[in-house]
């Protein structure tokens, strides 16, 4: 069967929510053609196997959140602004990420992690991405004498750690505060390495 690159699109954007609240062993071929109205023929007609549609799902999971964060950093000349921006987009886009399961990259490792190889190396890339566009940002702070001399990689981890963790936390104890406090945390510690 000829791929469709418009059928790969629709399976990917109709499938991407279910494998982020499911996860990879809890989405069954059922959810698939369920989600697509397609048979299991078109949808491997398409797709290598499952695997394949859960990696294209995690990726398009991702790209959405990571492209609505990288418009607002974009609009930002100080290294400062950017990163408070970047806390911004969570403060205020925590109730879709909810409802879409929460961060596909907590999801997605979690699910990953022992069983699933080629999903934990895209989740791996992803976190790879993120730690560098926060290093990038803090290294031209400093360039630009906007930022004190930190230790860069910590803060950086430190950022993601506290933003997924937070996530994890507050939904699932359905407890936005938890997200929303941390935030300001870290708007506090943004602000402590800003230069005066």
């Amino acid at each position: 069967m000829i791929r469709s690159e418009k059928t790969r699109k629709l399976i990917i954007e109709k499938t991407a929510s279910i494998f982020n609240k499911k996860g990879y062993t809890g989405t069954y071929l059922s959810d698939l053609t369920n989600a697509t109205g397609l048979t299991k023929g078109s949808i491997y007609g398409n797709f290598k196997d499952k695997n394949e549609v859960a990696v294209e799902a995690f990726k398009y999971n991702f790209k959405f959140q990571s492209e609505q964060i990288a418009e607002k950093i974009n609009q930002e000349n100080k290294s400062i602004d950017k990163l408070l921006v970047f806390l911004n987009h969570y403060r205020t886009a925590f109730r879709p990420i909810f409802n879409n399961g929460g961060c596909a990259i907590l999801n997605t490792a979690v699910d990953s992690d022992d069983g699933n190889d080629l999903l934990k190396n895209e989740v791996i890339k992803t976190i790879n991405s993120w730690h560098q566009r926060i290093v990038g940002i803090l290294k031209d702070g400093i360039k630009q004498n906007e930022i004190k001399n930190i230790e860069i990689d910590t803060f950086s981890f430190r950022m993601i750690a506290l933003v997924e963790g937070s996530i994890m936390l507050a939904k699932t104890l359905n407890k936005p505060e938890i997200l929303l406090n941390n935030i300001d945390f870290l708007e506090s510690e943004i602000n402590q390495i800003k230069k005066d």
